[in-house]
């Protein structure tokens, strides 16, 4: 059952708003610009729409124009106030300087503000209003900037960190200055009251998917006298000012939304809407002991949770709560693909810790007390899941240590191998950058360290580990090392280099090429290097002759029951890595097929019986996404076992899906 928290993103369909767009297409379906009565009744639809958005938004005098969403009102508003600024410079008014924007804005403004002071020739220079820890405008800079500035952009609520500007002490911050202001109203629709008519704010963007509104219906509010340019020309809807055929499914569908905004009955009121976040934000602090929140609470929207756990990337966060069926952020949905710190927490001044490793939750002002109470449970079980497998920063469980585990950092593979048996361990290739993460592994597991060994001349990362686990070294001399029944060997090739050999079934080779190892392996002897920039994990002297396999063949959902059904014998493994498998469900599949755990990470102990196999019996792999699946298939492919595949698109894309028969979950 899906938990999404990430309403800031965007937020599901209400069922008002689906039902009013179905009405839309089979009765409302008429050209509002048709004189027929036809026409005429989708006209009066769409009148009551804005009558009512004018009302819920306190636009007074103002006029609000029906368009596809924020971004193409943040571009008609900067085009709008940028060609009233060109006027003005012809007619000698030199006197606006400065195009300004708050620091964190979303990056749709100062890329507008980019595109059309360069499309219009104005020349005029782009700056950022510095913010303080808290995330609010600097007031003093802006008072001083203002009477040079043609046009300000600031957010009524952050996207990121949920932070609520302060409006008022803005517009005081511009009294009598020129310029054109514009407000990011996205995150503020149905949260905050904006009284927009109120304030001297000219233009205000908005996006219905924010607020359970389909996507590709907005709205933008212009002032009443406010310099207007329509941003696209041609058969004169909405009054001239955005021709194009009005969304009428989607202006309805915004309508139902709104509707529900005003009786008061449909959306929690800021009260509860703070105690069910001040409910998540103490469970989020008893499942992450040291967990920091990057911004106030006291003046943050009362849906939205920004935060950083020291000692915990945000990548590995992200993946633990989407493990548990928990949705949520990186930070913009826009940017959260691009794995870079949050340049809003970096105008905050917040340290790397913080920026690198923050996680936005956000959940919609329709939500109810039991989807709370279920997104807790599962941030604690979350921050259980952590301790049981040596992931938190602290109060970690023992661990059993067995077999090879790979280490991967930025294509840089590190080498722990251990003895349950006799209780020895030694790291091969450890990265300066790791050494925290192994020094935490191997206080988990507790086993003397016998041996930190490099393949190559650098010893950065060694230096490192033995510097951050002195009470576990037990390292010994010479050139082999015991680990139960099993013997490494070093193998020295000149130049500073070596191979270690783990009884020719694994070599451990570095960056050195199969040829330079001769004899001292085997054609069939895994080959783990130090340096694997295209996920390869391990080759053996045939492969590495043969060259590179084609992707390994994918199964959807329909194609694997086929295959199991015609090959009961199967195997299914699952390679997601054991938290991921503690918290997530595995794929529905018929009970007499066994499903097996073994985490990427750990697959050198497993290739050897693998290979071993006969040729015709199917191996399937599964992951959260197919990514992680798709690697271990080729691996397999490209070792010679031809009937690997991947389950297509993952976990993610499998059908039977139980959330999606509780939709109240989904708010």
């Amino acid at each position: 059952m899906e938990i999404y928290l990430d309403a800031n993103a965007t937020t599901p369909v209400l069922d008002a708003a689906r039902a009013a767009a179905l009405s839309a297409m089979a009765e409302d379906f008429g050209n509002p610009s048709s004189i027929h009565s036809t026409g005429l009744k989708a006209r009066a639809l769409i009148d009551r729409v804005r009558s009512r958005a004018s009302r819920l938004l306190g636009a007074g005098s103002g006029r609000l124009l029906f368009l596809s969403g924020a971004t193409e009102g943040i571009q008609t508003a900067v085009l709008s106030a940028l060609r009233a600024l060109r006027e003005r410079r012809a007619a000698g008014d030199a006197s606006a300087e400065l195009l300004l924007y708050g620091a964190t804005e979303h990056k749709a403004v100062p890329e507008a503000l980019k595109h059309w002071n360069e499309l219009l020739g104005l020349g005029l220079r782009v700056e950022a209003i510095p913010v303080g820890r808290d995330g609010r405008h600097d007031l003093a800079w802006l008072k001083e900037h203002a009477p040079r500035a043609g046009l300000v952009c600031t957010m009524a609520a952050n996207n990121e960190t949920g932070v609520i500007s302060d409006l008022d002490g803005i517009e005081a911050a511009l009294a009598g200055s020129t310029c054109f202001w514009l407000v990011d109203g996205v995150q503020a629709l149905g949260k905050l009251p904006l009284r927009l008519a109120e304030r001297r704010i000219d233009y205000a963007p908005f996006s219905g998917h924010k607020l359970y509104a389909p996507k590709g219906i907005g709205l933008l509010y212009v002032r009443e006298g406010a310099p207007f340019t329509p941003l696209m020309a041609g058969g004169g809807q909405e009054g001239a000012l955005r021709s194009g055929t009005e969304n009428m499914s989607g202006i309805a569908a915004l309508g139902a939304v709104l509707e529900a905004l005003e009786d008061g009955k449909s959306f929690r009121d800021h009260a509860t809407l703070a105690t069910f976040r001040n409910r998540l934000a103490a469970a989020l602090q008893q499942a992450f002991p040291g967990l920091v929140f990057n911004a106030p609470l006291e003046q943050t929207l009362p849906t939205t949770l920004n935060f950083s756990v020291p000692g915990l990337a945000s990548r590995l966060l992200l993946d633990l709560f989407d493990a548990a069926e928990l949705r949520v952020s990186g930070g913009s949905a826009c940017s959260a693909a691009k794995a870079q710190p949050s340049y809003v927490l970096q105008a905050m001044g917040l340290p790397e810790s913080q920026t690198a490793s923050a996680v936005r939750l956000s959940f919609g002002p329709a939500a109810e007390e039991a989807f709370i109470n279920e997104a807790c449970e599962r941030i604690r079980v979350c921050g259980d899941t952590l301790r049981e497998n040596c992931l938190a920063p602290s109060g970690n469980q023992a661990l059993i240590g067995d077999g090879i585990t790979r280490f991967l950092m930025d294509g840089e593979c590190c080498w722990l191998v251990a003895d349950a048996g006799s209780r020895r361990c030694v790291v091969i290739d450890p990265q300066p950058a790791l050494a925290d993460r192994l020094a935490q592994q191997l206080r988990c597991q507790g086993y003397p360290l016998v041996a930190v060994l490099q393949t190559g001349s650098q010893d950065e990362g060694a230096q490192a580990l033995r510097a951050a686990i002195p009470e576990l070294l037990a390292e010994e001399g010479g050139d082999a090392w015991a680990l139960g029944q099993q013997t490494l060997r070093r193998l020295a090739l000149g130049d500073g280099r070596s191979v270690f050999l783990l009884d020719q079934r694994v070599a451990f080779i570095g960056r050195a090429s199969p040829a330079e190892l001769g004899t001292a392996v085997l054609p069939a002897t895994l080959l783990a290097p130090a340096c694997d920039p295209d996920n390869r994990v391990a080759s053996t002297p045939t492969a590495a002759l043969a060259g590179a396999a084609g992707p390994a063949p994918s199964l959807g959902p329909d194609a694997l029951h086929a295959l199991l059904r015609e090959h009961p014998d199967a195997l299914v493994i699952d390679v997601r890595e054991p938290f991921e498998q503690r918290l997530g469900q595995a794929p529905t599949l018929d009970p007499a097929v066994a499903i097996e755990a073994m985490p990427i990470s750990r697959l050198l102990n497993a290739l050897p019986a693998w290979l071993a196999m006969p040729a015709e019996r199917p191996i399937v792999f599964f992951c959260r996404s197919g990514n992680r699946s798709q690697i271990a298939a080729q691996l397999l492919v490209r070792l010679g076992h031809e009937r690997a595949y991947s389950l297509a698109g993952g976990l993610a894309l499998w059908p039977q899906r139980e959330a999606a028969a509780d939709p109240a979950l989904y708010v």
